[in-house]
Formats: C-alpha cells, sequence, structure tokens
C-alpha cells in the first residue's frame, strides 16, 4: 500500500519494436498509471489520444548527445531501483521526491537487425548498442520484487490481466518477467561482443568468421528422460530463432516424447534428405543412412530405400523432403520406425499413421538455411568450424579414366555423392537407378568399409552388378578400387587427392571402369 507521497503509479515504456504498444499503454492509462517515455514511443502514445510525460519533463533533464542520454538519471533509476520495503530507500526518495516505478515496457536497439544488413557500418553499428535500455531493465529485473519489467510485447497482456485481477502483477509472474530480461541482455551482449571481437585488430571493415570470444544462446525446449544412455542426463535446447529449414523448428504433431536419440538421428536424417531437389527418402539407423532413394513420389522414394537394408531400417528413422501421402504411408507403417520426418502430411496419410499412438511424426519446413557454425565438445575446448555444405556440380567432376561416364552413370555419382557425405568415415556406397544398395560406414579402413557395403547388399539380395561407388576420401592405395570392381562396381567417384592417385588411376584403367575426381572430401565424424 502506498500512502502520502507515493500514491501515483507509474509506467515507463520506451520501445523499438512498437508491437502492442499503443493497446498496452493505453490499457495502463485506464488503470490509473502515470506514463512515462521518450523519442517515438512518446509520440505515438501520445498521438494516440493517451496520456504521456516524455522523461525530459519529469526529470528536468534534457536529452542530449543526439539521444545517447534520455534516461541515464536518478530519477528514473532511484524509482526503479527502490526497495519498498527498506524504509531508508523510501525515505530517500521521499527526500529526493521521486516516485517509485511500477512497471517498465522497454526493448532495446535493433542491433541484430542492423549488423545482419551486408551494408551495415561500423559506425551504424555502434550507435545501435543500447546504453539506456539495458540499464533500465536490468535495474527493474533486480527490483523484481518491486517492478514489473517487460521486453516482450507478447507479455503484455499478461501484466493487464492481473492488474485487473488481482490490482497488481504478481510476485510470481516479476520474477518469470525478471528471467526474460537477463537472458534478454545476455543474448544482446553476446552479439555485440562476437561482432567486435571478430574484427582484425582495429581494423573496422575486415571480420573474421571466428570471434575472439564467442558466445553463443541456446532455449531449452525440454529435459529428457535421458541421454544417449540411461545413465546419462540430457536436455534438448534450440537457438532462439530457428531458420526455416533446420531440424530445430520442427512440428510434432504426433507421438511419444523425442529421446535425445531420436532428435540426433532425426536432424541425421533431415539433413540428408534436404540435400536433394527431387521427392527423396532416407532412413537412418544410428547416426547413418541405411536406405537412401529418389523416386517419382514419397512412396517410390521409401520402397526403394527400404530394400536397400530392411533389417536396419527396423526402428530407424524415415526422412522425407515431400509431401507423405496414403500410399507411402501405408508402406510405411508395415514397418516399425521410431520417427517419421516430412514438410506435409496428408489428411489419409495422418490417419493411417494415426493408428501407431507412440510413432512420432514431425513437420519440418524445407528451406536452404544452414547452421552458421558446426561445433563439438572436446575436454576443456570447443572445435567450431563451417557447415560441410559444399555441393558439387555435374561441371565439376573431372573424368581421370580412359573410359568415360554415361549419363545415367554421372546421374548415379551425383546421388552417391550427395548420400555419401552424410555417412561416416570412412565410406563407401553402392548405388544404382537413384538408390543406395550397400553401405558401409564408419571403419577404420576403407577396404573393410567397401567389404562391409558389399556384404550388406548380399544379405539384403541386391545385386552390384553395374553400381556405382562412392568413397567420401582418396583411395590411400588401389586394394580398395579393387575389392568394390570385384563387387561388382563399374563406376567410381571420389575427391583424388592420394599421392597414390596415378596408381589407383592405373588401377581403375586396368579393370576397365570409369572414375571421376570431385576435388573435395566429405570426412564425417
Amino acid at each position: 500500500m502506498r500512502s502520502g507521497f507515493y500514491m501515483k503509479k507509474q509506467a515507463v515504456i520506451s520501445c523499438s519494436d512498437k508491437s502492442g504498444v499503443v493497446e498496452f499503454a493505453k490499457e495502463l492509462s485506464n488503470l490509473g498509471y502515470h506514463i512515462l517515455s521518450t523519442g517515438g514511443t512518446a509520440k505515438l502514445i501520445a498521438e494516440a489520444g493517451i496520456p504521456v510525460q516524455e522523461v525530459a519533463d519529469y526529470t528536468g533533464f534534457p536529452e542530449m548527445l543526439d539521444g545517447r542520454v534520455k534516461t541515464l538519471n536518478p530519477k528514473i533509476h532511484a524509482g526503479l531501483l527502490a526497495r519498498r520495503c527498506v524504509p531508508e530507500h523510501m525515505q530517500a526518495l521521499e527526500q529526493f521526491k521521486i516516485d517509485p516505478i511500477d512497471i517498465v515496457a522497454v526493448n532495446l536497439y535493433p542491433f541484430e537487425q542492423a549488423i545482419a544488413n551486408p551494408n551495415c557500418t561500423f559506425e551504424n553499428a555502434i550507435e545501435n548498442i543500447d546504453i539506456g535500455g539495458p540499464t533500465m531493465i536490468r535495474a527493474a529485473a533486480k527490483n523484481h520484487e518491486s517492478v514489473a519489467v517487460i521486453v516482450s510485447p507478447g507479455d503484455y497482456r499478461k501484466v493487464i490481466e492481473e492488474i485487473k485481477e488481482v490490482g497488481h502483477v504478481t510476485p510470481e509472474t516479476r520474477l518469470e518477467l525478471a528471467k526474460k530480461v537477463f537472458v534478454h541482455t545476455a543474448h544482446y551482449d553476446a552479439m555485440i561482443s562476437n561482432y567486435l571481437t571478430s574484427m582484425k585488430g582495429s581494423d573496422v571493415s575486415t571480420r573474421t568468421r571466428f570471434p575472439e570470444s564467442l558466445t553463443r544462446q541456446w532455449v531449452k525446449v525440454q529435459d529428457m528422460r535421458y541421454g544417449e544412455n540411461p545413465h546419462q542426463a540430457a536436455a534438448f535446447y534450440r537457438e532462439k530463432h530457428v531458420a526455416p529449414g533446420l531440424l530445430a523448428g520442427y512440428d510434432q504433431i504426433q507421438g511419444k516424447e523425442l529421446s535425445y536419440n531420436n532428435i540426433a538421428d532425426s536432424d541425421a536424417a533431415w539433413e540428408a534428405v534436404r540435400s536433394f531437389d527431387t521427392p527423396a527418402c532416407v532412413i537412418i539407423k544410428h547416426a547413418n543412412p541405411c536406405g537412401a532413394a529418389i523416386g517419382v513420389d514419397a512412396a517410390e522414394a521409401y520402397a526403394k530405400a527400404f530394400k536397400c537394408d530392411p533389417t536396419s531400417a527396423f526402428g530407424g528413422i524415415i526422412a522425407f523432403n515431400c509431401k507423405v501421402g496414403q500410399e507411402a504411408a501405408e508402406e510405411v507403417s508395415k514397418q516399425f520406425a521410431e520417427v517419421i520426418i516430412a514438410p506435409e502430411f496428408t489428411p489419409e496419410a495422418l490417419e493411417i499413421f494415426g493408428k501407431k499412438k507412440n510413432l512420432r511424426l514431425l513437420i519440418v519446413a524445407n528451406g536452404s538455411a544452414h547452421n552458421d557454425f558446426d561445433m563439438k565438445r572436446i575436454g576443456g575446448g570447443l572445435l567450431v568450424q563451417t557447415p560441410d555444405s559444399q555441393t558439387v556440380k555435374e561441371e565439376d567432376l573431372k573424368v581421370v579414366t580412359e573410359l568415360q561416364p554415361t549419363s545415367a552413370q554421372i546421374s548415379d555419382m551425383m546421388f552417391a555423392w550427395k548420400i555419401a557425405k552424410f555417412i561416416k568415415s570412412n565410406t563407401i556406397v553402392f548405388v544404382k537407378n537413384g538408390m543406395t544398395l550397400g553401405v558401409g560406414a564408419g571403419q577404420m579402413s576403407r577396404v573393410d568399409s567397401a567389404r562391409i557395403a558389399s556384404i550388406k547388399a548380399k544379405e539384403a539380395g541386391l545385386s552390384l552388378q553395374g553400381s556405382i561407388a562412392a568413397s567420401d576420401a582418396f583411395f590411400p592405395f588401389r586394394d580398395g578400387l579393387d575389392v568394390i570392381i570385384d563387387a561388382g562396381a563399374k563406376a567410381v567417384i571420389q575427391p583424388g587427392g592420394s599421392i597414390r592417385d596415378e596408381e589407383v588411376i592405373a588401377a581403375a584403367n586396368e579393370r576397365g571402369i570409369t572414375m571421376v575426381f570431385t576435388g573435395e572430401r566429405h570426412f564425417r565424424h
């Protein structure tokens, strides 16, 4: 309860994002709050006919330094930081004739949007570093026992409803709002730090990919029952703004809660399948494709992908880059799958999948976005790299053998090269007619990967005669190539780059196959 001098309920509203500001100010004014504001926000509120006082008039101190100093004033910050339960604080306010401030609605200068513009100058970036805003909201958040601070327009309605219902913003809500403030300012400061430390010394015109101090922020989506194994605790976090096309923006429309391994494997499946321009299906088991294919539609792509390794496909993750309809759903439903991913499901497909209540269905929008960095934790450190988003075009292929590839072989080479990128090294994959026939993944020896791939094809009843083989890295010796040719391959796509390339090329010519080099490798660890 206020008494004597402290009868005025006050709110400060000063926002770069003015969504909902007028409506919020109007509601507060109707509830008896005296509104303080600055600049464009004050003008907008006044134009709506809502009583508002400029902060400069309130403090008796004009804005100065081109607006750099507006709210940095004891009359504002004492009103924010005074603890209502501490008599000495309230006596100080009365001595200096300062009213407490009860509500702060502030969001910050758009630094992130400014630096996202490729034409943003260093001077413009610096001017978009907010000073008064973070100072106000941090002060209000620190004193959340008395002050409600709002940095997201999405919280305006809740604040108004609580004031109407109980006469004030509840302590629980004030604490939750304060948490959001420190998350918000941490993200804001991280962006500034990353931007400035990416400069090469004092050269403001040149930036490196990797800042001297790398600070990132993720938001927790959920705690998980466990991690890779039951004795490991785990949680799932996503970026604050997930770009379209990335798995973390998924919409789960059916099924049990996703596990740690579900999400990891789903990401591998989605990244692989979205690399194709035609309808495709990729089946993942333990982070590796055990089947992949392209087709005229989802049904054909799935049927071909499943043939590669039906045993491993059991309990796998199935991803499509196209609409999944009734025919595909009927075929997929004959098998046990953990997760099915697609950009769209028809109503008929949803009805079919709906009979399997535990089956997890994810919708992920198609998109071309990639992570800016791939990261891998090590003991006490972090390895950071740009993503492996390089794409080889047909015109980039270099034929190194006497025998030239046919157009059909080139088409299968391109398919094989795309899928090889998503198989753990060492990788050998056999393909033909737009489908995988055998996959050898993650072996210490490339020869062993080749042998395993041929064994898997034989077990699935698939012939490798006339097939195409892809290797994610060069052949250090001809032995791996001989295993591939003995299995039935008639063409090979590989990066090249070994000191024994001439030996391997000679072996290919000797065995009468065609071989192309891509000039790039795809290690995946």
